[in-house]
């Protein structure tokens, strides 16, 4: 095998969890082009309006969330245990966990700004507004 080939292996039980809200904890690996997020969401957790120059797929382990997503929200969808969502990159959207929530987020390209200290600015534990 060539030595320019890079790989690594972790465990998720490995990985620290970092809390970014009351609500909302984390745990994120960074590779080279694509980030992956393990979330974990209490009842009524939000995730506020944004966008982002990622492609994101989101899919939920366990729990009940509520997405909003479109240039003016107008989708809104509600996520279970096994659903799937993918949103383009620069698609504004929100979340509310109606359950406690579990779920993988994964980003291409890499979340840079995650690494920032105001990469988690919309994160809260306040109500989003609903259509």
């Amino acid at each position: 095998m060539s030595s320019i080939f890079k790989s690594f292996l972790v465990n998720w039980d490995d990985i620290p969890r970092e809390n970014v809200s009351e609500s909302i904890g984390r745990q994120v690996i960074h590779g080279d082009e694509l980030t992956i997020v393990k979330l974990y969401m209490k009842s009524g957790a939000c995730v506020q309006t944004h966008s982002h120059p990622n492609e994101q797929f989101t899919w939920i382990l366990t729990g009940h969330i509520r997405f909003q997503y479109g240039e003016d929200l107008e989708h809104v969808v509600d996520l279970k245990s096994g659903d799937v969502l993918h949103l383009p990159a620069n698609i504004p959207h929100n979340a509310t966990c109606i359950e406690d929530t579990i779920d993988f987020d994964i980003f291409t390209p890499t979340r840079e700004d995650w690494k920032l200290p105001t990469g988690n600015c919309y994160f809260s534990s306040t109500k989003n507004g609903s259509k």
